[in-house]
């Protein structure tokens, strides 16, 4: 039976998008079992992914080389006997485990000049695969340079026991409708819609019959309280308050998702929630919300996409510029596409069951 390791990504939307991989592994080889190697925050999001036979935590924080502790866990994973490793991250540092563990077959992007490190590297034409999701399911193919033609989008699974216990924690086995407001994103405020534009959609929802909840980490725990504030406490703040894995069940019983271009807007997609993503300094061109139920906030500006952390005009006008009201708006088409595609599937389903 083979066995297959993967080298996750650093990045909780990254990780998302890995999933299709895992499912072309998995269908070149039903026999194979698939391990997954991440860092500690990024963990849980595989454990919503069906084909995963089990994640390992990496002990190592974010840049850190630890030579030493590499080797030393380099050769833990050798006596686990894998027989190829997929590495995603473009980094040195992510190639040197599977090479100290001696894992026959390695491959992944040139990155970091680590052609030592891989059995077999690949180039990659950034222009030709413009998608983050392409760039990691091609790696499958051993392809660096060929978009795909048959695109799966990422899935997570939440089952319904899960679904029904995380309300009964969080919102009181509430029956109201939900909508889940991701407000932080963890690479910089050139990504976070104002806090007080929220709170604006926080009262339109509110006066819709929903349940607000605002859910991220703990650094979002700060927009999570003024947006309540701002809002005359119409939210519930769950920012800081549950673990990943939480968020995600609480994402996946949602209504609704309102969410800037951050890891929970990809953790939405892939839970097939109506979503509206709101983009600022980053582009859809390049991680956009993989589902057919997601509607996308931006406006052009000649300084954007700049992909900066903070706008470096001060200005953030990418953001400023997106008005509540043209969000309001596409909640109202997304909602009323979503009730029809919902029509229409029943129609479908039943269709047989009419009377000649």
């Amino acid at each position: 039976m083979k066995k297959i390791l993967l080298i996750a990504p650093s990045w909780v939307g990254d990780a998302v998008m890995s999933q299709p991989l895992i499912t072309r592994l998995k269908n070149s080889n039903k026999e194979c079992l698939i391990d997954v190697l991440a860092p500690p925050w990024v963990c849980p999001i595989f454990q919503f992914m069906d084909n995963v036979n089990k994640t390992l935590l990496s002990p190592f924080k974010h840049g850190q080389l630890k030579l030493k502790e590499r080797l030393a866990f380099g050769s833990f994973l050798r006596r686990l006997s894998y027989d190829e490793c997929y590495i995603l991250p473009n980094s040195f540092k992510s190639a040197l485990i599977p090479f100290f563990a001696r894992i026959p077959v390695r491959i992944g992007y040139v990155g970091e000049c680590r052609y030592p490190l891989l059995t077999k590297f690949l180039s990659l034409d950034k222009k030709q695969v413009p998608l983050m999701v392409d760039r990691f399911t091609n790696l499958a193919s051993r392809k660096g340079k060929k978009v795909e033609n048959k695109r799966k989008w990422p899935e997570l699974s939440v089952s319904e026991i899960a679904k029904l216990a995380i309300r009964k924690q969080f919102l009181n086995a509430t029956t109201q409708k939900i909508a889940c407001f991701c407000p932080g994103a963890e690479f910089g405020p050139s990504k976070i819609w104002p806090y007080k534009k929220y709170a604006h959609v926080a009262k339109y929802l509110t006066w819709q019959g929903y349940l607000v909840v605002a859910v991220g980490s703990e650094n979002d725990a700060a927009i999570g309280t003024n947006i309540a504030k701002e809002s005359g406490n119409l939210i519930m703040n769950l920012c800081g308050k549950t673990s990943i894995g939480q968020a995600i069940t609480l994402l996946a019983t949602s209504d609704l998702v309102i969410s800037n271009d951050s890891g929970l807007m990809h953790v939405a997609a892939a839970l097939n929630r109506p979503l509206i993503a709101i983009f600022g300094s980053s582009s859809p061109q390049f991680t956009p919300p993989l589902s057919n139920k997601a509607l996308i906030s931006k406006v052009d500006l000649p300084c954007s996409p700049c992909f900066k952390r903070s706008c470096p005009l001060n200005h953030t006008n990418c953001l400023n510029n997106i008005s509540v009201r043209s969000v309001e708006k596409q909640i109202e088409q997304l909602l009323l596409s979503c009730a029809e595609e919902q029509v229409n599937d029943m129609s479908y389903k039943t269709k047989g069951l009419q009377p000649d």
